[in-house]
């Protein structure tokens, strides 16, 4: 099954440097979820500044440009990942959050996993 896995946190996040401890172990993560096939693609997210908004209200769309300053934490990254189970979706968001745990402690932040549709 395929799940998309987004990493959500304050937007103030990103004018903070991020540890290169972090950086590093997250490089053999993906490195190791891409060699074992189970992540199949990943990458990081620009400032809502740089985004827009299409919106469909009332009949009509409405369109916004960034930065979205109502929001109080932004989808900062996604991985695609395809797994055997809810239990594994549930390893790998572990595994990605523990990193944070251990090289950023004052992290603050969710890793949402969603499974994908069968279409």
């Amino acid at each position: 099954m395929k799940c998309l896995m987004l990493i959500k946190h304050p937007e103030s996040d990103r004018s903070q440097p991020i540890p290169a401890g972090l950086l590093e172990a997250m490089g053999k993560f993906v490195e190791a979820g891409f060699k074992s096939g189970v992540l199949k693609d990943t990458a990081g997210l620009k400032s809502s500044a740089d985004g827009l908004r299409v919106r469909q209200s009332g009949g009509k769309l409405h369109v916004t440009d960034g930065p979205f300053t109502e929001a109080k934490e932004v989808v900062g990254g996604y991985a695609l990942v395809e797994v055997k189970s809810k239990e594994e979706a549930l390893q790998v968001a572990r595994q990605f959050m523990e990193i944070h745990l251990v090289h950023w402690p004052e992290f603050e932040g969710e890793c949402e996993v969603r499974p994908l549709e069968d279409m």
